[in-house]
């Protein structure tokens, strides 16, 4: 069996880096938006669970209209805690494989999530996509689900690639475009609408003159 966890905070307070050129409406949309389309590749990839760890009634809904099931944990404690909570829990369930992705990564394939959890299947494995910087770990596999701790907060890539190996783990990189497109800044947006065809977050983002917003913000930067 594989599962798949998306740890979502809450709404109202996210994408704080793009607060230059959206507005907090226009950021809580976009952090919808996202999630829907994360929702729906991770559905789409017939795995069978798909998770999202969070105590925002708002994602719940979202969670739950797209088919996925919203766990809580006790208190909001950060992505790192949260994809630890989940982990246990896919040992519990007997998971053969634990996928995780954050909630940012809309332009995220169903080819891609599928591509993850095969190359964890031999078990024991440690699979990770990074983000496009490099620097970030986007998406995960791990089989079994607790084979190792996860870290995350920039460079978690490097350091989850040190600390496979350091539990006797050659780890496998894929890179995965799709998956190591995260949307945090302004420039970000820019390659939403480059690479999003078809996603929801890209149709929003189409509506709003990001490069009028993008033009404007850096001329006001000190």
């Amino acid at each position: 069996m594989i599962g798949a966890a998306v740890p979502v905070k809450d709404l109202a307070n996210a994408k704080q880096r793009l607060m230059r050129v959206l507005t907090p409406g226009e950021r809580a949309d976009l952090a919808r938006a996202m999630l829907a389309d994360v929702l729906r590749v991770l559905v789409a990839a017939g795995l069978d669970a798909v998770w999202v760890v969070t105590r925002d009634p708002d994602v719940t809904a979202i969670a739950r209209r797209l088919g996925a099931e919203a766990v809580a944990e006790a208190e909001n404690r950060g992505h790192t805690a949260a994809v630890a909570f989940a982990q246990a829990r896919a040992a519990a369930a007997g998971l053969d494989v634990f996928l995780t992705l954050p909630g940012d990564v809309p332009c995220a394939r169903a080819d891609e999530v599928r591509a993850l959890a095969a190359a964890a299947a031999a078990g024991p494995a440690a699979v990770f996509a990074p983000s496009r910087s490099g620097l970030g770990t986007n998406g995960v596999a791990l089989s079994p689900a607790g084979v190792m701790p996860l870290t995350f907060g920039e460079p978690s890539f490097t350091n989850h690639l040190a600390a496979a190996r350091a539990r006797g783990l050659e780890p496998c990189v894929l890179d995965l475009p799709g998956i190591g497109l995260d949307i945090d800044g302004p420039d970000d947006l820019a390659a939403l609408l480059a690479d999003g065809a078809g996603t929801e977050s890209a149709a929003l983002v189409a509506g709003w003159d990001v490069a009028a917003r993008r033009a404007r913000a850096a001329w006001a930067s000190p």
